[in-house]
């Protein structure tokens, strides 16, 4: 039996990732904080697993983390998809102090408490998979306090990958261009979503490098727009 943590599972990306490895031998531990939408992920891939537990915390705190850390319990995870996310899109004097802090709470604190504590736990073969960013790669303007984020995961996750080869434990990182998700609701401006590419492609990218054999590491895949980014 696998067992799989996504976090911020409740809707986009997450929610795409969960029905696409929810499978009868599988586990699906799944984290939001938006009730009704985490319900909604759980609803649609129950028939599907083995079982699913709701894990309802704020990753922009220490407490939130620990928090589900615990509730995750001691048996062993095989795989970590560290997905959740938040974007704060303004010009970089108007950041406020706490954007600040929020968006390195969930983008990079989070992920590295996550990993530090469950790694240890983790059987050789298993995997863990960082939901990044183009935005990992280039800075974007009013994009700053995002990409700050996704360049600090980035480099920290590629260390731990070093760390972590002797254990065969995979690190395998995904870089999707602007993606169709509810994150643009929140985010001023007349974006082209009809460009963007699908959570569902994401999560296909996500089950590809899983389904690899576990001496292979598919440990980078951009996924871009054929017809050019944003």
């Amino acid at each position: 039996m696998k067992r799989i943590l996504i976090t911020g599972a409740s809707r986009g990306i997450g929610r795409a990732i969960a029905e696409e490895l929810a499978a009868p031998d599988v586990t699906l531990l799944l984290h939001g904080r938006d009730t009704v939408a985490l319900a909604e992920t759980c609803k649609a891939v129950q028939s599907h697993c083995a079982g699913v537990v709701k894990l309802i915390h704020d990753l922009a705190t220490e407490k939130g983390v620990s928090n589900l850390i615990s509730e995750v319990g001691g048996d062993p995870l095989n795989v970590l998809i560290n997905n959740a996310g938040i974007a704060v899109v303004k010009p970089f004097r108007e950041v406020t102090l706490e954007e600040w802090k929020q968006t390195l709470g969930v983008n990079v604190t989070a992920p590295f408490l996550l990993m530090q504590r469950f790694v240890a736990q983790m059987p050789p073969g298993s995997s863990v998979v960082n939901i990044l960013s183009i935005a990992a790669q280039t800075g974007f303007a009013n994009w700053s306090t995002y990409c700050m984020s996704k360049f600090a995961l980035e480099g920290f996750s590629q260390s731990v990958r070093d760390e972590l080869r002797e254990r065969r434990i995979r690190v395998l990182n995904i870089y999707p261009a602007a993606t169709n998700t509810e994150i643009w609701d929140d985010v001023t401006g007349d974006w082209p979503r009809e460009k963007m590419i699908s959570a569902n492609e994401v999560a296909s990218a996500v089950a590809y490098a899983l389904s690899r054999p576990e001496n292979v590491a598919v440990e980078n895949i951009t996924l871009s727009n054929a017809a050019g980014n944003l």
